[in-house]
């Protein structure tokens, strides 16, 4: 029996997200707008260290100056993003007591909950690394962006489980792709924007960088690829247990732990992918640069497999479009 009055308010909440979200990136990239242009990347991260007289070595981790306008405009960006954290999980606890059941069932919760998760991420390595909150619109961008299509594409009324479902395989394997996905979410955005940031760099360098780039507000590219490297670290390990699990729930439910199902080569291809990266990040002549662009196939790849996969190929995994 679903409870309509519930599932109600998990729409409304859904709604009221993706406006705390909005006004969020607005108050981010004002705050980049007004914020104050550092020298960071002209002298401290570009000064060899040892040198008598000259400043430390930049680790990125620094707070950039800033404006007390630009500041007030981080903390406002801030608190919308975790008033909006707080209705996004709403979300799916409303659903989830509406149709009493774990609330990624379908496309739209499962797409809902991952978003979720990469917010969640965001917040965390903002509060523990405040100068990663300068990354807060490139990450809440493409929230607003994923959360308005779901809404408008993926959108299902909270309704009972389809029966291929209803085991509680799907509260381990599900709910490890939906953290797995959201993590992997924000490393490949910090890979993205290490890769421009890196780019930027190498013309400050050479001199020939532009006098007024909103790149010199974010973070160093170490900085960046640290958060892109230690994210897929945490997120490594999710994924593959949620591959695993995936392979024995199939051995329970169709008689085989492996079948090259589309939605099974696709997450199996995105941990050779993932793999590749952290062995790249380690290997002489692929750390930097060649590997961000590995991490980026991967995000590339778990995005194909949640929407490609689901909903134009298919499977076993066809039905009721669920992950």
């Amino acid at each position: 029996m679903i409870d309509s009055s519930l599932a109600a308010l998990s729409d409304h909440l859904f709604t009221i997200s993706v406006v705390l979200y909005s006004l969020a990136v607005v108050a981010f990239c004002a705050e980049l707008a007004f914020g104050n242009r550092t020298a960071r990347a002209r002298s401290g991260e570009l000064v060899g260290a040892g040198a008598p007289g000259t400043p430390p070595v930049s680790t990125g981790d620094e707070l950039p100056a800033e404006s007390p306008r630009a500041r007030r405009l981080g903390v406002v960006a801030m608190g919308l993003t975790v008033v909006g954290l707080v209705s996004h999980a709403g979300v799916l606890v409303a659903r989830g007591l509406a149709a009493n059941r774990l609330p990624w069932g379908n496309m739209y919760e499962f797409g809902t909950a991952v978003v979720l998760v990469a917010v969640v991420a965001y917040t965390v390595l903002a509060l523990r690394a405040p100068v990663l909150r300068h990354i807060g619109a490139f990450v809440l961008g493409p929230v607003v962006l994923a959360m308005v299509l779901i809404g408008l594409f993926l959108y299902a009324s909270a309704g009972p489980l389809v029966a291929a479902l209803r085991s509680w395989w799907l509260g381990v394997h599900v709910t490890t792709a939906i953290l797995g996905f959201g993590i992997f979410f924000v490393s490949g955005i910090a890979s993205v924007l290490y890769l421009l940031r890196s780019r930027y760099e190498q013309k400050v360098a050479a001199g020939t960088a532009g006098s007024s780039s909103f790149l010199e507000r974010l973070p160093s590219a170490a900085a960046l690829d640290r958060t892109a490297h230690r994210t897929a670290v945490f997120g490594f390990p999710i994924w593959t247990f949620a591959v695993i699990a995936g392979a024995i729930w199939a051995e329970s439910a169709w008689g085989r732990f492996w079948g090259w199902d589309p939605k099974e080569t696709w997450a199996f291809i995105a941990w050779v992918v993932y793999a590749a990266y952290l062995h790249a990040r380690t290997t002489s002549g692929w750390r930097g640069r060649p590997s961000a662009w590995v991490n980026v196939v991967g995000l590339t790849v778990m995005v194909f497999n949640l929407l490609y996969v689901n909903m134009v190929s298919t499977g076993l995994h066809s039905y009721a479009g669920v992950s």
